[in-house]
Protein backbone atom coordinates (compact mmCIF):
# COMPACT_ATOMS: atom_id res chain seq x y z
CA UNK A 1 0.00 0.00 0.00
CA UNK A 2 1.53 3.80 -0.89
CA UNK A 3 2.51 5.64 2.13
CA UNK A 4 2.25 8.74 1.50
CA UNK A 5 4.04 10.44 4.26
CA UNK A 6 7.30 8.03 2.60
CA UNK A 7 6.25 9.13 -0.77
CA UNK A 8 6.71 12.90 0.07
CA UNK A 9 9.89 12.17 1.72
CA UNK A 10 11.63 10.49 -1.33
CA UNK A 11 10.07 13.49 -3.26
CA UNK A 12 11.72 15.78 -1.26
CA UNK A 13 15.03 13.93 -1.41
CA UNK A 14 14.77 13.67 -5.15
CA UNK A 15 14.73 17.40 -5.30
CA UNK A 16 17.84 17.73 -3.06
CA UNK A 17 19.96 15.63 -5.45
CA UNK A 18 22.49 17.50 -7.01
CA UNK A 19 21.39 17.22 -10.69
CA UNK A 20 17.57 18.37 -9.66
CA UNK A 21 19.17 21.04 -7.10
CA UNK A 22 21.30 22.80 -10.15
CA UNK A 23 18.77 22.80 -12.51
CA UNK A 24 16.05 24.08 -10.15
CA UNK A 25 18.24 27.27 -9.24
CA UNK A 26 19.39 27.93 -13.11
CA UNK A 27 16.08 27.97 -14.20
CA UNK A 28 14.65 29.97 -11.46
CA UNK A 29 17.61 32.16 -12.14
CA UNK A 30 16.62 32.55 -15.39
CA UNK A 31 13.02 33.66 -14.72
CA UNK A 32 11.59 30.04 -15.78
CA UNK A 33 9.75 27.15 -14.28
CA UNK A 34 10.62 23.35 -14.37
CA UNK A 35 9.15 20.61 -12.71
CA UNK A 36 10.13 17.10 -12.39
CA UNK A 37 7.44 15.11 -14.45
CA UNK A 38 5.75 11.68 -15.07
CA UNK A 39 7.49 8.19 -14.32
CA UNK A 40 10.37 10.08 -11.80
CA UNK A 41 7.61 11.38 -9.69
CA UNK A 42 5.61 7.74 -9.71
CA UNK A 43 7.97 6.00 -8.87
CA UNK A 44 9.08 8.09 -5.74
CA UNK A 45 6.15 7.63 -4.45
CA UNK A 46 6.17 4.64 -4.80
CA UNK A 47 9.29 3.86 -3.87
CA UNK A 48 10.65 2.25 -6.65
CA UNK A 49 14.21 3.25 -8.48
CA UNK A 50 14.22 6.29 -10.15
CA UNK A 51 16.26 6.13 -13.26
CA UNK A 52 15.88 8.70 -15.70
CA UNK A 53 15.26 12.35 -14.99
CA UNK A 54 12.46 14.19 -17.24
CA UNK A 55 11.85 17.58 -17.17
CA UNK A 56 9.10 20.17 -18.09
CA UNK A 57 9.53 23.84 -17.96
CA UNK A 58 8.35 27.08 -19.80
CA UNK A 59 11.40 28.28 -21.87
CA UNK A 60 11.68 27.55 -25.16
CA UNK A 61 13.98 25.13 -26.60
CA UNK A 62 16.83 28.19 -27.43
CA UNK A 63 16.26 28.67 -24.04
CA UNK A 64 16.66 26.04 -22.48
CA UNK A 65 19.55 25.27 -24.37
CA UNK A 66 21.21 28.52 -23.12
CA UNK A 67 20.25 27.78 -19.42
CA UNK A 68 21.58 24.35 -19.30
CA UNK A 69 25.01 24.61 -21.09
CA UNK A 70 26.82 26.73 -17.76
CA UNK A 71 26.07 23.96 -15.64
CA UNK A 72 26.18 21.10 -18.00
CA UNK A 73 29.28 19.21 -19.71
CA UNK A 74 27.49 18.33 -22.91
CA UNK A 75 23.96 19.16 -24.70
CA UNK A 76 22.31 17.73 -27.49
CA UNK A 77 18.81 19.31 -29.27
CA UNK A 78 18.29 15.87 -31.12
CA UNK A 79 14.49 16.55 -30.15
CA UNK A 80 14.29 20.27 -30.73
CA UNK A 81 11.44 19.80 -33.04
CA UNK A 82 9.46 18.16 -30.19
CA UNK A 83 10.77 21.08 -27.60
CA UNK A 84 13.59 19.16 -25.98
CA UNK A 85 16.69 19.52 -25.23
CA UNK A 86 18.96 16.77 -23.86
CA UNK A 87 21.86 17.64 -21.24
CA UNK A 88 24.62 16.02 -19.13
CA UNK A 89 24.43 17.60 -15.90
CA UNK A 90 26.55 16.59 -12.57
CA UNK A 91 27.43 13.47 -14.74
CA UNK A 92 23.51 12.71 -15.42
CA UNK A 93 21.65 12.65 -18.93
CA UNK A 94 18.41 14.42 -18.29
CA UNK A 95 15.88 15.63 -21.13
CA UNK A 96 14.01 18.64 -20.98
CA UNK A 97 10.98 19.91 -22.54
CA UNK A 98 9.02 22.93 -23.08
CA UNK A 99 5.35 22.22 -22.23
CA UNK A 100 3.19 20.58 -25.00
CA UNK A 101 -0.59 20.83 -26.43
CA UNK A 102 0.31 18.90 -29.35
CA UNK A 103 -3.23 17.85 -31.37
CA UNK A 104 -3.80 15.13 -33.42
CA UNK A 105 -5.89 14.35 -36.96
CA UNK A 106 -6.50 10.60 -36.07
CA UNK A 107 -4.81 9.69 -39.24
CA UNK A 108 -1.76 9.17 -37.63
CA UNK A 109 -0.24 9.15 -34.07
CA UNK A 110 2.20 11.38 -34.47
CA UNK A 111 0.89 14.96 -33.49
CA UNK A 112 1.20 17.85 -34.25
CA UNK A 113 3.56 19.56 -32.21
CA UNK A 114 2.33 22.52 -30.07
CA UNK A 115 3.89 24.47 -27.13
CA UNK A 116 1.96 24.97 -24.51
CA UNK A 117 2.19 28.00 -21.79
CA UNK A 118 0.93 25.97 -18.75
CA UNK A 119 2.49 23.03 -16.47
CA UNK A 120 -1.97 21.49 -15.81
CA UNK A 121 -2.33 21.91 -19.70
CA UNK A 122 1.19 19.59 -20.33
CA UNK A 123 -0.27 16.81 -17.55
CA UNK A 124 -3.75 16.37 -19.20
CA UNK A 125 -2.32 15.56 -22.16
CA UNK A 126 -0.36 12.80 -21.30
CA UNK A 127 -1.27 9.02 -21.21
CA UNK A 128 -2.16 7.74 -17.83
CA UNK A 129 -3.19 9.81 -14.78
CA UNK A 130 -0.22 8.14 -12.77
CA UNK A 131 2.46 9.47 -15.08
CA UNK A 132 0.20 13.09 -14.82
CA UNK A 133 2.20 14.36 -12.03
CA UNK A 134 4.72 16.86 -11.65
CA UNK A 135 7.03 18.14 -8.99
CA UNK A 136 7.74 21.83 -8.79
CA UNK A 137 11.91 22.43 -8.49
CA UNK A 138 13.20 24.33 -6.54
CA UNK A 139 9.64 24.94 -4.84
CA UNK A 140 8.91 21.24 -4.22
CA UNK A 141 5.38 21.74 -5.11
CA UNK A 142 3.73 18.74 -6.35
CA UNK A 143 0.96 18.94 -9.35
CA UNK A 144 -1.24 16.54 -9.89
CA UNK A 145 -4.74 17.72 -11.72
CA UNK A 146 -5.93 14.52 -13.25
CA UNK A 147 -6.01 12.42 -9.53
CA UNK A 148 -2.76 10.59 -10.30
CA UNK A 149 -2.04 10.26 -6.59
CA UNK A 150 -5.44 8.78 -6.14
CA UNK A 151 -4.67 5.98 -8.48
CA UNK A 152 -1.70 5.18 -6.96
CA UNK A 153 -3.15 4.35 -4.15
CA UNK A 154 -5.95 2.41 -5.71
CA UNK A 155 -3.30 0.73 -7.81
CA UNK A 156 -5.18 1.63 -10.95
CA UNK A 157 -4.83 2.54 -14.57
CA UNK A 158 -6.32 5.05 -15.92
CA UNK A 159 -6.14 7.97 -18.69
CA UNK A 160 -6.37 11.46 -17.49
CA UNK A 161 -9.23 12.29 -20.60
CA UNK A 162 -11.88 10.58 -21.73
CA UNK A 163 -10.05 6.86 -22.86
CA UNK A 164 -12.01 6.34 -26.47
CA UNK A 165 -10.29 10.48 -26.84
CA UNK A 166 -7.00 9.69 -25.15
CA UNK A 167 -6.52 6.40 -27.41
CA UNK A 168 -8.02 7.73 -30.21
CA UNK A 169 -5.37 10.41 -29.95
CA UNK A 170 -2.51 8.25 -30.05
CA UNK A 171 -3.87 4.15 -29.92
CA UNK A 172 -0.09 3.36 -28.87
CA UNK A 173 -1.11 4.16 -25.25
CA UNK A 174 -3.20 1.18 -25.58
CA UNK A 175 -0.33 -0.98 -25.29
CA UNK A 176 1.45 0.99 -23.03
CA UNK A 177 -1.50 0.31 -20.81
CA UNK A 178 -0.87 -3.46 -20.84
CA UNK A 179 2.89 -2.56 -20.71
CA UNK A 180 2.25 -0.59 -17.06
CA UNK A 181 -0.24 -3.12 -15.80
CA UNK A 182 2.40 -5.36 -15.58
CA UNK A 183 5.40 -2.89 -14.74
CA UNK A 184 3.71 -1.37 -11.93
CA UNK A 185 1.15 -4.90 -11.12
CA UNK A 186 -1.66 -2.16 -11.47
CA UNK A 187 -5.47 -2.96 -12.48
CA UNK A 188 -7.05 -1.24 -15.84
CA UNK A 189 -10.32 0.85 -14.94
CA UNK A 190 -13.05 -0.75 -16.51
CA UNK A 191 -13.56 2.07 -18.97
CA UNK A 192 -10.01 2.16 -20.39
CA UNK A 193 -10.48 -1.45 -20.79
CA UNK A 194 -13.88 -0.98 -23.05
CA UNK A 195 -12.29 1.64 -24.98
CA UNK A 196 -9.24 -0.47 -25.70
CA UNK A 197 -11.81 -3.00 -27.24
CA UNK A 198 -13.28 -1.03 -28.89
CA UNK A 199 -10.27 1.55 -30.66
CA UNK A 200 -8.34 -1.99 -31.14
CA UNK A 201 -8.50 -1.46 -34.52
CA UNK A 202 -7.26 2.15 -34.66
CA UNK A 203 -3.71 -0.28 -33.65
CA UNK A 204 -3.02 -0.12 -37.60
CA UNK A 205 -1.78 3.40 -37.98
CA UNK A 206 1.18 2.45 -35.29
CA UNK A 207 4.21 1.47 -36.75
CA UNK A 208 5.26 -1.80 -36.77
CA UNK A 209 8.58 -0.88 -34.87
CA UNK A 210 6.75 1.41 -32.26
CA UNK A 211 4.69 -1.52 -31.81
CA UNK A 212 7.77 -4.03 -31.68
CA UNK A 213 8.91 -1.52 -28.75
CA UNK A 214 6.27 -1.79 -26.95
CA UNK A 215 5.82 -5.84 -26.86
CA UNK A 216 9.51 -5.58 -26.00
CA UNK A 217 9.30 -3.49 -22.92
CA UNK A 218 6.44 -5.45 -21.94
CA UNK A 219 8.48 -8.52 -22.34
CA UNK A 220 11.12 -7.06 -20.35
CA UNK A 221 8.93 -6.65 -17.42
CA UNK A 222 8.72 -8.93 -14.11
CA UNK A 223 5.14 -10.40 -14.49
CA UNK A 224 4.69 -9.68 -18.69
CA UNK A 225 1.97 -12.32 -18.27
CA UNK A 226 -0.57 -9.61 -16.45
CA UNK A 227 0.25 -7.27 -19.57
CA UNK A 228 -0.38 -10.10 -21.99
CA UNK A 229 -3.59 -11.68 -20.62
CA UNK A 230 -4.83 -7.98 -21.11
CA UNK A 231 -4.07 -7.75 -24.91
CA UNK A 232 -5.90 -11.06 -25.31
CA UNK A 233 -8.38 -10.24 -23.81
CA UNK A 234 -9.02 -6.55 -25.62
CA UNK A 235 -7.96 -8.19 -28.71
CA UNK A 236 -5.98 -5.38 -29.35
CA UNK A 237 -3.05 -8.53 -29.88
CA UNK A 238 -4.79 -9.83 -33.20
CA UNK A 239 -3.44 -6.80 -34.50
CA UNK A 240 0.15 -8.04 -34.58
CA UNK A 241 0.33 -11.29 -32.73
CA UNK A 242 -2.77 -13.30 -33.74
CA UNK A 243 -0.84 -16.69 -32.85
CA UNK A 244 -0.95 -16.21 -29.23
CA UNK A 245 -5.31 -16.01 -29.01
CA UNK A 246 -5.10 -18.92 -31.63
CA UNK A 247 -3.56 -21.20 -28.77
CA UNK A 248 -6.92 -21.12 -27.16
CA UNK A 249 -7.38 -24.45 -28.77
CA UNK A 250 -11.04 -25.91 -28.67
CA UNK A 251 -11.20 -28.95 -26.51
CA UNK A 252 -13.94 -31.10 -26.96
CA UNK A 253 -15.85 -33.62 -24.54
CA UNK A 254 -13.72 -36.77 -26.31
CA UNK A 255 -10.41 -35.39 -27.06
CA UNK A 256 -8.27 -33.74 -24.22
CA UNK A 257 -5.39 -32.17 -23.79
CA UNK A 258 -3.74 -29.36 -21.84
CA UNK A 259 -4.99 -26.09 -22.62
CA UNK A 260 -2.16 -24.59 -24.77
CA UNK A 261 -2.57 -20.80 -23.97
CA UNK A 262 -2.54 -21.17 -20.49
CA UNK A 263 0.46 -23.27 -20.92
CA UNK A 264 2.41 -20.92 -23.19
CA UNK A 265 1.83 -17.96 -20.18
CA UNK A 266 3.02 -20.83 -17.62
CA UNK A 267 6.21 -21.57 -19.60
CA UNK A 268 7.25 -17.84 -19.70
CA UNK A 269 7.19 -17.21 -15.97
CA UNK A 270 9.16 -20.47 -15.63
CA UNK A 271 11.64 -18.91 -17.67
CA UNK A 272 11.68 -15.40 -16.27
CA UNK A 273 12.11 -17.20 -12.55
CA UNK A 274 15.01 -19.51 -14.06
CA UNK A 275 16.43 -16.45 -15.53
CA UNK A 276 17.14 -15.04 -12.04
CA UNK A 277 18.48 -18.46 -10.79
CA UNK A 278 20.38 -19.54 -13.96
CA UNK A 279 24.02 -18.39 -15.01
CA UNK A 280 23.88 -15.32 -16.79
CA UNK A 281 23.23 -15.62 -21.06
CA UNK A 282 23.19 -12.89 -23.29
CA UNK A 283 20.58 -10.50 -22.68
CA UNK A 284 18.88 -7.88 -24.54
CA UNK A 285 19.61 -4.12 -23.53
CA UNK A 286 17.79 -2.53 -21.00
CA UNK A 287 14.56 -0.06 -22.04
CA UNK A 288 16.15 3.27 -22.06
CA UNK A 289 19.16 1.91 -23.92
CA UNK A 290 17.33 0.21 -27.25
CA UNK A 291 13.50 -0.72 -27.63
CA UNK A 292 14.79 -3.24 -30.33
CA UNK A 293 15.21 -5.97 -27.98
CA UNK A 294 18.55 -7.32 -30.07
CA UNK A 295 20.21 -10.73 -28.74
CA UNK A 296 23.50 -9.48 -28.92
CA UNK A 297 25.49 -7.92 -25.95
CA UNK A 298 25.96 -8.71 -22.00
CA UNK A 299 24.83 -6.85 -19.71
CA UNK A 300 24.27 -8.86 -16.82
CA UNK A 301 22.24 -11.64 -15.39
CA UNK A 302 19.48 -9.36 -14.26
CA UNK A 303 18.92 -7.85 -17.53
CA UNK A 304 15.57 -9.13 -19.09
CA UNK A 305 16.38 -11.99 -22.04
CA UNK A 306 13.79 -10.89 -24.22
CA UNK A 307 14.80 -13.35 -27.41
CA UNK A 308 13.99 -16.44 -24.11
CA UNK A 309 11.03 -14.98 -23.06
CA UNK A 310 9.73 -14.11 -27.07
CA UNK A 311 10.52 -17.99 -27.74
CA UNK A 312 9.06 -18.72 -24.37
CA UNK A 313 5.61 -17.17 -25.39
CA UNK A 314 6.05 -18.26 -28.82
CA UNK A 315 6.85 -22.38 -28.58
CA UNK A 316 4.29 -23.66 -29.21
CA UNK A 317 2.18 -21.54 -32.21
CA UNK A 318 2.65 -24.33 -34.21
CA UNK A 319 0.36 -26.20 -32.34
CA UNK A 320 -2.84 -25.19 -34.11
CA UNK A 321 -1.65 -25.73 -37.51
CA UNK A 322 -0.29 -29.35 -36.33
CA UNK A 323 -3.06 -30.55 -34.50
CA UNK A 324 -4.69 -33.85 -35.13
CA UNK A 325 -7.72 -35.39 -33.47
CA UNK A 326 -6.80 -39.14 -33.27
CA UNK A 327 -9.13 -42.15 -32.75
CA UNK A 328 -9.81 -42.68 -29.04
CA UNK A 329 -9.82 -39.52 -28.03
CA UNK A 330 -6.08 -38.52 -28.67
CA UNK A 331 -4.55 -35.45 -30.07
CA UNK A 332 -1.34 -34.74 -32.19
CA UNK A 333 0.93 -32.21 -32.51
CA UNK A 334 3.48 -33.24 -35.23
CA UNK A 335 6.05 -31.46 -36.44
CA UNK A 336 4.44 -28.20 -34.25
CA UNK A 337 8.30 -27.38 -33.99
CA UNK A 338 9.04 -26.46 -37.57
CA UNK A 339 6.02 -25.08 -38.14
CA UNK A 340 6.39 -22.87 -35.27
CA UNK A 341 9.76 -21.54 -36.04
CA UNK A 342 8.29 -20.59 -39.44
CA UNK A 343 5.23 -18.69 -38.00
CA UNK A 344 7.24 -17.28 -35.18
CA UNK A 345 9.87 -16.01 -38.24
CA UNK A 346 7.47 -14.66 -40.08
CA UNK A 347 5.95 -12.48 -37.88
CA UNK A 348 9.21 -11.03 -36.21
CA UNK A 349 10.30 -9.89 -39.22
CA UNK A 350 6.88 -8.08 -39.58
CA UNK A 351 7.99 -6.95 -36.66
CA UNK A 352 10.80 -5.07 -37.54
CA UNK A 353 13.02 -7.23 -35.19
CA UNK A 354 16.29 -7.68 -35.74
CA UNK A 355 17.94 -10.75 -37.46
CA UNK A 356 20.03 -11.25 -34.55
CA UNK A 357 16.34 -11.40 -32.18
CA UNK A 358 15.01 -13.90 -35.03
CA UNK A 359 17.30 -16.15 -35.57
CA UNK A 360 17.63 -16.29 -31.62
CA UNK A 361 14.17 -16.81 -30.99
CA UNK A 362 13.44 -19.17 -33.97
CA UNK A 363 16.47 -21.45 -32.96
CA UNK A 364 14.79 -22.03 -29.60
CA UNK A 365 11.28 -22.81 -30.64
CA UNK A 366 12.89 -25.44 -33.72
CA UNK A 367 14.77 -27.58 -30.79
CA UNK A 368 12.51 -26.75 -27.74
CA UNK A 369 11.33 -30.97 -27.91
CA UNK A 370 14.66 -32.22 -28.85
CA UNK A 371 15.66 -33.01 -25.20
CA UNK A 372 11.95 -35.14 -24.49
CA UNK A 373 13.88 -38.04 -26.50
CA UNK A 374 16.11 -37.84 -23.98
CA UNK A 375 13.67 -38.24 -21.18
CA UNK A 376 12.69 -41.44 -22.80
CA UNK A 377 16.07 -43.31 -22.65
CA UNK A 378 19.30 -42.20 -22.50
CA UNK A 379 21.43 -40.51 -25.86
CA UNK A 380 24.92 -42.16 -26.67
CA UNK A 381 27.25 -39.59 -26.60
CA UNK A 382 26.82 -38.48 -30.09
CA UNK A 383 23.68 -37.68 -29.56
CA UNK A 384 24.56 -35.77 -26.74
CA UNK A 385 27.15 -33.79 -28.40
CA UNK A 386 24.83 -33.33 -31.52
CA UNK A 387 22.54 -31.63 -29.22
CA UNK A 388 25.54 -29.20 -28.06
CA UNK A 389 26.45 -28.57 -31.83
CA UNK A 390 22.50 -27.92 -33.04
CA UNK A 391 21.94 -25.53 -30.04
CA UNK A 392 25.51 -23.76 -30.34
CA UNK A 393 25.69 -20.45 -28.52
CA UNK A 394 21.84 -20.84 -27.37
CA UNK A 395 22.43 -23.57 -25.37
CA UNK A 396 22.16 -22.01 -21.90
CA UNK A 397 19.15 -20.62 -23.02
CA UNK A 398 17.42 -23.75 -24.43
CA UNK A 399 18.32 -25.20 -20.99
CA UNK A 400 16.36 -22.96 -19.39
CA UNK A 401 13.31 -23.16 -21.90
CA UNK A 402 13.49 -26.92 -21.72
CA UNK A 403 12.99 -26.93 -17.89
CA UNK A 404 10.20 -24.27 -18.21
CA UNK A 405 8.00 -26.46 -20.44
CA UNK A 406 7.52 -28.67 -17.85
CA UNK A 407 4.07 -27.93 -16.50
CA UNK A 408 2.45 -31.19 -15.84
CA UNK A 409 0.56 -31.21 -12.38
CA UNK A 410 1.98 -34.47 -11.91
CA UNK A 411 4.89 -34.59 -9.70
CA UNK A 412 5.96 -37.96 -10.64
CA UNK A 413 6.25 -36.90 -14.39
CA UNK A 414 8.08 -33.58 -13.42
CA UNK A 415 10.11 -35.20 -10.91
CA UNK A 416 11.38 -37.55 -14.03
CA UNK A 417 11.74 -34.82 -16.29
CA UNK A 418 14.02 -32.99 -14.03
CA UNK A 419 16.30 -35.77 -13.16
CA UNK A 420 16.45 -36.26 -16.79
CA UNK A 421 17.51 -32.93 -17.25
CA UNK A 422 19.83 -32.76 -14.52
CA UNK A 423 21.49 -35.70 -15.97
CA UNK A 424 22.03 -34.57 -19.46
CA UNK A 425 23.51 -31.08 -18.43
CA UNK A 426 25.93 -33.44 -16.12
CA UNK A 427 26.99 -35.57 -19.28
CA UNK A 428 27.08 -32.37 -21.14
CA UNK A 429 29.39 -30.81 -18.51
CA UNK A 430 31.56 -34.31 -18.27
CA UNK A 431 31.82 -34.36 -22.27
CA UNK A 432 32.84 -30.51 -22.77
CA UNK A 433 35.78 -31.03 -20.13
CA UNK A 434 37.41 -34.21 -22.12
CA UNK A 435 36.36 -33.06 -25.49
CA UNK A 436 36.60 -28.80 -25.91
CA UNK A 437 32.49 -29.15 -27.09
CA UNK A 438 32.15 -25.86 -27.36
CA UNK A 439 34.91 -25.84 -30.21
CA UNK A 440 32.69 -28.77 -32.31
CA UNK A 441 34.68 -28.91 -34.71
CA UNK A 442 36.97 -31.36 -37.36
CA UNK A 443 40.40 -32.00 -36.25
CA UNK A 444 41.41 -31.15 -40.24
CA UNK A 445 39.93 -27.78 -41.44
CA UNK A 446 39.66 -26.48 -45.54
CA UNK A 447 43.30 -26.08 -45.91
CA UNK A 448 44.82 -29.49 -45.23
CA UNK A 449 41.12 -31.05 -46.10
CA UNK A 450 42.65 -29.57 -50.00
CA UNK A 451 46.18 -30.67 -49.99
CA UNK A 452 45.48 -34.20 -48.76
CA UNK A 453 42.97 -34.52 -51.28
CA UNK A 454 44.77 -32.70 -53.64
CA UNK A 455 41.61 -30.59 -54.51
CA UNK A 456 41.18 -27.17 -54.84
CA UNK A 457 38.28 -25.32 -52.84
CA UNK A 458 34.39 -25.95 -54.04
CA UNK A 459 31.75 -28.51 -53.30
CA UNK A 460 34.10 -31.33 -52.19
CA UNK A 461 35.94 -29.74 -49.87
CA UNK A 462 32.37 -28.75 -47.77
CA UNK A 463 31.29 -32.69 -48.24
CA UNK A 464 34.83 -33.98 -46.73
CA UNK A 465 34.57 -31.05 -43.50
CA UNK A 466 30.92 -32.21 -43.58
CA UNK A 467 31.95 -36.19 -43.29
CA UNK A 468 34.91 -35.53 -40.55
CA UNK A 469 32.30 -33.64 -38.76
CA UNK A 470 29.89 -36.18 -38.43
CA UNK A 471 32.73 -38.11 -37.40
CA UNK A 472 33.81 -36.14 -35.03
CA UNK A 473 30.27 -35.50 -33.21
CA UNK A 474 29.71 -39.56 -33.43
CA UNK A 475 33.08 -40.93 -32.26
CA UNK A 476 34.99 -37.70 -30.01
CA UNK A 477 38.20 -37.18 -30.74
CA UNK A 478 40.01 -39.31 -32.48
CA UNK A 479 43.53 -37.51 -32.82
CA UNK A 480 44.85 -35.60 -36.35
CA UNK A 481 46.54 -38.64 -37.53
CA UNK A 482 43.67 -40.84 -37.19
CA UNK A 483 40.93 -38.04 -38.73
CA UNK A 484 43.31 -37.85 -41.73
CA UNK A 485 43.36 -41.58 -42.41
CA UNK A 486 39.87 -41.98 -42.12
CA UNK A 487 39.22 -39.17 -44.57
CA UNK A 488 41.74 -41.14 -47.42
CA UNK A 489 39.49 -44.03 -46.47
CA UNK A 490 36.65 -42.18 -47.24
CA UNK A 491 37.97 -39.97 -50.47
CA UNK A 492 39.08 -43.57 -51.78
CA UNK A 493 35.59 -45.16 -51.30
CA UNK A 494 34.16 -42.25 -53.55
CA UNK A 495 36.36 -42.96 -56.50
Amino acid sequence: MLNMAEGVARLGALAESPVVAALGRAFADAGHDLAIVGGPVRDALLGRAVHDLDFTTDARPDDILRIVKPISTAQWDIGRAFGTIGAKVRGEQVEITTYRADSYNGVTRKPTVEFGDTLEGDLVRRDFTVNSMALRVPARTLVDPTGGVEDLVARRLRTPAAADISFGDDPLRMLRAARFASQLDFAVDPATVTAMEQLRATLAIVSPERIQGELVRLLQTDDPVIGIRLLVETGLIDGFLPEVPALKLEVDEHHHHKDVYEHSLTVLRQTIELEKTRNPVPTAPPPDADASGGASGRVGPAAPDVPLRLAALLHDIGKPATRKLEPGGGVTFYHHDIKGARLARKRLQALRFDSDTIGVVTRLIELHLRFFGYSEGAWTDAAVRRYVRDAGDELDRLHILTRADVTTRNAKKAGRLARAYDDIERRIAELSAQEELAAMRPEVDGNRIQELLGIGPGREVGEAYRFLLDLRLDEGILGVDEAERRLLAWWAARS
